[in-house]
């Protein structure tokens, strides 16, 4: 029979729980819920246990596969159940079914809900050998149909007991679980990768950004390096966004409290936006947001149903307060310059437009960038609507209005409830990297209510004032947590035409610094950046080092590349070339930057 594999990670949970209770039978159990890629246990030891611990843990899972033991499922009353794990010492799985019998699943988290299920008269339980377990199931019929060779106990943490401080701290166990031996070596493989791509050891490493304790966290300082990432990525996009229409328009860093009132973001988005600085004319805020000053340049002279749409770009940096145990890298900054740009258009266009912004991202993430796994996630409004513009008819036609642009792209999408913005629902891109790390590189909102809040209007062709959509939209993002994935996915070997360093040149000896400081010339003379590299060294240790730093080429010159105009190429990843004639490689090394291979 073949299980889903929500099934097979929640019966490795079962088999992990009866192991554990082989071992230590003094075992407390928490809840063991099914999590992404695999599964976890928590529990409370007499003991502490470690990662040396989890192979003889593993040992004992695998037995108890063998054992072909069933999983054997009991409906029961909830007093009985109480009784039951009174009597076998289980506090914690007594105090759920207390708390299940008195209050129903209010006070209970998701996870305890996925493991213990919503019924409140009867409960069911799993038998697993001598293991005994709350559960709502489902599970494998046996043990022996859970692959012995598809999971792995990958680490051990500390969690509180429900989530709450107050209460014990347990162990955590977590494991790893796939269908079958290939889907687990793969996430592992992944796993070793995502150590060895961590975007703030290879930013190190290769000079792209730092940090000062005396800027602030979350404030990143741009290295030379990181610097010529941001300003290809930035340079490519203006140049892409002005083929596509966009016009150009840049705004302060600061404004009074005035306008993000009339945005509505005071009160709505206050508690992420850093303390107010008290002028002689009131106060004012740095940016967190760059649409209300975009707004007011639209306002600043009459629109006619001609002109739009209109679309408004900028490269505007923000500023956002966020707790500094939130802060990761360049995942999660308090300052950040995004992609951002403002589209103002009549109802009618307004599908045409948004089916063009989510074209726009395919053309980044596929052609640019060679990312392939990515899909879309519609946001929606959550039930409670305090949080939410209170305009139900807008609300409907901007959803379907969205809907139907994703629909016409042909790309995948998801739908979720309760994270629009407060004034229209929104549509993040989620892109994958070669490791399997996903990220939302970008937000796109639909917003019906700025049109009310800053009376932006457009005169039809009979002259009376309609009001504007306005749809906010950055394919990358912000320059920081693009980067991050970026570095994370290509491993710090960026494409050429965004490598900060593109080619170095490697004098073999003192009788060929000449020829190769010419050749070094005349690959900057045309912006190609190269860097000459004549340090008394042997060239395999600056070919080593170039290696290490990702360098995508590496030109060695000798006596017959003097004689011969020509440079012995390495490429990266690819090794020795052979010789070619500089003047042919440079032809090469053109093209591949101009198309951005």
């Amino acid at each position: 029979m073949t299980y889903p594999l929500e099934t097979i990670r929640h019966s490795y949970a079962h088999v992990l729980a009866a192991a554990i209770q082989r071992l230590f039978p003094d075992v407390r159990f928490g809840v063991g819920p099914v999590i992404e890629n695999g599964f976890y246990y928590d529990i409370l030891l007499p003991k502490a246990i470690g990662g040396e611990d989890l192979p003889k843990i593993e040992q004992e899972m695998k037995r108890i596969i063998k054992q072909n033991l069933k999983f054997e499922r009991e409906e029961t009353g909830i007093d009985e159940a109480i009784a039951f794990f009174q009597k076998t010492n289980q506090p914690f799985k007594v105090e759920l079914l207390k708390d299940l019998k008195m209050k129903g699943t209010t006070a209970m988290s998701e996870e305890e809900q996925k493991t213990i299920g919503k019924e409140v008269k009867t409960v069911s339980i799993y038998k697993t050998g001598g293991f005994v377990d709350l559960c709502r199931g489902p599970h494998v019929a046996s043990t022996k149909e859970l692959p012995a060779d598809a999971f792995r106990l990958t680490k051990i943490a500390g969690a509180y007991w429900r989530g709450s401080e107050k209460n014990p701290m347990l162990t955590r166990i977590y494991g790893a679980g796939f269908i079958a031996k290939k889907d687990l070596d793969k996430y592992l493989w992944q796993q070793e990768e995502i150590k060895k791509r961590d975007h703030r050891v290879l930013g190190e490493k290769l000079k792209l950004f730092t940090f000062a304790e005396e800027v602030g966290p979350g404030l990143p300082l741009w290295l030379p390096n990181g610097t010529i990432l941001r300003d290809e990525i930035e340079n490519y996009a203006k140049e892409i966004e002005k083929k596509w229409g966009y016009r150009r328009v840049a705004t302060p860093h600061i404004a009074k409290e005035t306008l993000y009132r009339m945005s509505g973001h005071i009160p709505y988005y206050a508690e992420s936006m850093f303390p107010p600085m008290k002028l002689d004319d009131g106060n004012y805020y740095l940016k967190a947001m760059n649409c209300p000053h975009t707004h007011m340049i639209y306002k600043s002279e009459p629109k006619s149903y001609r002109d739009l749409p209109l679309r408004l770009a900028e490269y505007g940096t923000v500023y956002r307060y966020e707790l500094s145990g939130t802060l990761a890298g360049l995942l999660r900054t308090r300052g950040f310059t995004q992609n951002d740009a403002h589209i103002y258009c009549r109802e009618d266009q307004v599908e045409a437009e948004f089916l063009k912004v989510m074209k726009l991202h395919e053309f980044w993430y596929k052609k640019v960038f060679g990312i392939k796994d990515f899909y879309m996630r519609l946001s929606l409004p959550a039930k409670d609507k305090a949080k939410y513009a209170d305009i139900p008819e807008g609300w409907k036609k901007s959803v379907e209005m969205i809907r139907r642009s994703m629909q016409n792209s042909k790309l995948p999408f998801v739908e979720a409830e309760g994270e629009a913005a407060f004034y229209g629902p929104k549509v993040d891109f989620q892109i994958k990297s070669i490791v399997g790390r996903e990220e939302t590189a970008s937000t796109n909102q639909l917003d019906f209510l700025a049109a009310q809040r800053f009376n932006l209007n457009y005169r039809d062709k009979d002259g009376k004032d309609k009001p504007v959509y306005v749809i906010h939209r950055a394919p990358l993002g912000s320059h920081e947590r693009f980067i991050a994935f970026l570095i994370e996915h290509f491993a710090g070997a960026f494409p050429l035409w965004l490598a900060p360093v593109q080619a170095w040149i490697l004098p073999i000896g003192k009788a060929h610094k000449k020829y190769a400081a010419r050749i070094a010339k005349e690959l900057q003379a045309v912006d190609i950046r190269a860097e000459l590299k004549d340090q008394n060294e042997t060239v395999g240790k600056k070919i080593r080092e170039g290696e290490n730093q990702k360098i995508p080429y590496l030109l060695i010159v000798g006596d017959k590349e003097m004689k011969n105009e020509s440079v012995a190429v390495r490429k990266r990843a690819k090794g020795d070339l052979g010789a070619v004639k500089f003047k042919k490689f440079l032809a090469r090394i053109k093209e591949e930057i101009v198309k951005k291979k």
